[in-house]
This record gives structure tokens, sequence and C-alpha cells, in this order.
């Protein structure tokens, strides 16, 4: 069985959920819960924006388009979505970063990602 790593947030308070629609997380729970399993650490919970999706899709993993097969309706800008932290990292190094939701960022995160930066991109 797969053990959850705590969920703690990177402000170090409980990890609030990211999205229920779409259901988000690498447990599909909604939280950007992470484990040892979890090899791209999926703890960045941002908003989509139109820019990062393009960059995303761009770089090889299309977020937009709509995966039926996999129950996945594709993401549009606004939604909220348990982002890859190295993936997140490197768009902000890009400039086309996603805004984050510091409270349902997993502290993992901190692992890839520096506070500072999470901070800088925090949606108001």
């Amino acid at each position: 069985m797969v053990e959850m790593d705590a969920s703690i947030n990177v402000l170090g308070g409980a990890l609030q959920p990211c999205s229920l629609d779409p259901m988000t997380g690498f447990f599909r729970d909604g939280a950007c819960n992470t484990c040892s399993e979890d090899q791209g650490s999926h703890t960045v919970c941002a908003q989509m924006t139109a820019e990062f999706l393009a960059y995303s899709k761009y770089v090889g993993n299309d977020l937009s388009t709509p995966r039926p097969e996999f129950g996945f309706a594709g993401l549009k800008p606004g939604d909220l979505w348990c982002l890859c932290a190295a993936r997140f990292l490197q768009a902000h190094e890009e400039g086309c970063a996603p805004w984050v939701n510091l409270e349902a960022t997993h502290h993992r995160a901190l692992d890839i990602v520096p506070l500072s930066v999470l901070q800088e991109m925090a949606a108001s």
C-alpha cells in the first residue's frame, strides 16, 4: 500500500484542496498530496493560463486536449491543477509560470521550487 506524505502546505499549515472540478492530484483526491511513488512531484497547485497551457503543450505535456479514454476533459484557463514541481520551475524560468495557491501547494514542492519563487507567483 502506498503511504501518503503528511498533508502539509508550503506555509506549514494543513494542505487545502486544490480542485475537485476538474479532479486533480496524484491520488485524484482534489489535493496536491504526494508520496514516494509520485515521481513527478505533482505538488504545486496552479491556476492555468492560456500562456502556460500553450507552453506545457510545446514542451511535450498537452494538458488542454481532452483524453476521454483517461477520463480527462482537458484543462482550460482558470482551472486549478496539481502541477509537477519541476515543470512549474521550468515554466517560471521561461517567464510563463501560472499563479499558485500556496495553501494548496504541498510542502514537498519545496524540495524542487524555492519558497521565494512560489511566493512571487502566489495568487492574490
